[in-house]
């Protein structure tokens, strides 16, 4: 089985494909607002570099949020369209699973971070078990001040990883205990998409095109804009 990851929630695009030899080949590519113009030169990079034809594709996974709003659609419909067109099946990660998931050889608790933009952020905490991570709260949104009083109320150590663990380190890390990963953990990866997709994969636990839904957690800022000016 050779799988297609398509990640695309925040400001990297990512692309990976691999099966059971693992990943073959990604591109990751940070180029500000241009995920529709990248997304499709990453497609046609990887097919090169692990010498697959986009045809032989068996399964399309993509990021299924949270994040930003205009980025998740581009993945997502990009995925939509590849996977009707070649009648294969799908499978959706969470963008806050697949920050954690590099980071699952850590005995500290972790807490993923995403930039939500307007001063908030997408989080979710996460524990190493036998063979992976195991989500122990639902992914939230809210101030990062809001953040940093549940990471302050919460005892032991954690990790943290995302973007927006980067851009709010000073305020999430006041407490003892509290650091944000180095290296490559400010995105999340299409690499670590298509081995998490991988496992799915193998539980069959696939869907439809039509299936996949996206996890916003608020409304897109085009539609908080229009209330805004509505209400003045």
């Amino acid at each position: 089985m050779l799988i297609l990851g398509l990640e695309s929630a925040t400001a990297e695009v990512g692309c990976a494909i691999g099966g059971h030899e693992g990943v073959l080949a990604s591109s990751h590519s940070a180029r500000g607002k241009r995920h529709a113009e990248n997304l499709t030169p990453a497609i046609e990079f990887v097919c090169r570099q692990a010498r697959v034809e986009l045809s032989e594709i068996s399964c399309v996974a993509v990021d299924n949020g949270p994040g930003l709003f205009t980025g998740l659609r581009v993945g997502v419909a990009s995925g939509k369209a590849i996977a009707q067109a070649l009648r294969v099946p799908m499978i959706s990660v969470s963008s806050l699973d697949l920050l954690a998931f590099p980071l699952r050889f850590t005995d500290r608790r972790i807490a993923t971070v995403i930039d939500a933009r307007r001063n908030e952020v997408f989080w979710a905490f996460y524990r190493q078990v036998p063979g992976g991570i195991q989500r122990i709260s639902e992914p939230a949104v809210g101030g990062a001040d809001d953040l940093a009083a549940e990471l302050q109320a919460q005892p032991g150590d954690t990790l943290l990883a995302g973007d927006g663990a980067v851009r709010y380190a000073e305020a999430l890390t006041l407490r003892p205990g509290i650091e944000v990963a180095g290296g490559d953990h400010a995105y999340p990866s299409a690499r670590s998409l298509v081995q998490l997709a991988h496992a799915k994969a193998l539980r069959e636990d696939w869907v439809r095109p039509e299936q996949i839904e996206l996890l916003y957690l608020r409304k897109p800022d085009a539609e908080i804009n229009w209330s805004v000016r509505e209400g003045a």
